[in-house]
């Protein structure tokens, strides 16, 4: 094991001349300890030594930052840890990891939840997709490991939230073993957690849980007989509220709810009979048109009659 510049006269440099150094490269203090000036003014501590007959340089930090003192005392310590043959370049990184993993600790689940729906909500396009999120993981999942650190959660604690609502809430649990992946993939990216995702489904719960087409009995609302519609556009057509024409609209345009409720004047086109939906109200985030009937013509009509704009305070089903 060889020190550079150990057996060289040490303390070359003074705080004044640190600071008037201006050409270019490296400048020694002594004992392995320079002072290097980059071609743009630049000026950094340098520690360079010989470890094992490889020759190393430790950055110390720039002179704005790390004083002339503190260099030579980070210096000292790197020598201290070459003469045990210790490489201060790697004891720096074990040294930062072990203090990554000890902050690690103290970051739970639900600060890494937390986080992950302050980065990811200004993308969301629903406003109350946020709360979702929130009430989902406070409900189902934070009760059973919500305070532990983010480390800490394997996959017998997912299985512990799912496990109880898989067969009775498929769909929901479905969502939270979705979200408590993404928490799980965003802490990982972030440093805060190692090794594979407990919530991951493929190739891994899908092999502890049935798939939720097996489990999931999907209750469809009841359609109204085909003979019986006629009939019906006529009752609901022979109303006067506001309500029942947002309905009836609703039935010619073949639309979804919330596309009627938050449907304007500006986007329907009387002349032409033509709605036209903007990609950001669409589910698809695409824009869509809607050819309309002489009879949603004449519901509009009415409604217009009877209330201004905006016309989503008309198009409210019942």
């Amino acid at each position: 094991m060889g020190v550079g510049e150990l057996g060289r006269q040490s303390n070359r440099l003074s705080a004044r001349t640190a600071v008037a150094a201006s050409k270019p490269g490296y400048h020694p203090d002594g004992n392995g300890l320079y002072l290097q000036v980059s071609p743009t003014g630049t000026k950094s501590w340098i520690f360079r030594y010989s470890l094992n007959k490889r020759s190393r340089e430790m950055g110390l930090g720039e002179l704005t930052l790390v004083s002339l003192a503190e260099a030579r005392q980070a210096s000292l310590s790197s020598r201290k840890l070459l003469k045990e043959g210790v490489d201060p370049i790697e004891e720096r990184a074990r040294v930062r990891q072990t203090r990554q993993v000890h902050q690690a600790r103290s970051i739970t689940f639900d600060m890494c939840a937390e986080a992950y729906i302050e980065a990811r909500a200004p993308g969301w396009r629903n406003a109350k997709h946020a709360e979702q999120w929130r009430s989902t993981l406070k409900t189902y999942a934070l009760p059973i490991f919500g305070e532990l650190p983010i480390q800490d959660i394997d996959t017998p604690l997912v299985m512990k939230v799912l496990d109880p609502i898989w067969h009775t809430k498929t769909e929901t649990a479905s969502r939270v073993r979705g979200r408590m992946e993404a928490v799980l993939d965003w802490a990982k990216a972030r440093r805060l957690r190692e090794g594979d995702n407990p919530a991951l489904w493929r190739g891994h719960l899908d092999q502890l849980l049935p798939k939720r087409s097996r489990v999931q009995t999907v209750a469809h609302h009841p359609a109204l007989p085909f003979d019986e519609i006629g009939a019906f556009m006529r009752d609901l057509g022979a109303e006067v509220g506001i309500a029942a024409g947002g309905f009836e609209f609703q039935i010619l345009a073949a639309a979804r709810t919330r596309e009627v409720i938050g449907a304007r004047w500006d986007e329907i086109d009387e002349g032409r009979a033509l709605w036209v939906i903007p990609g950001r109200r669409m589910k698809a985030g695409r824009e869509h048109r809607v050819v309309l009937s002489k009879r949603a013509i004449a519901v509009l009509s009415a409604m217009r009659a009877k209330r201004r704009p905006p016309l989503s305070a008309c198009l409210r089903p019942p």
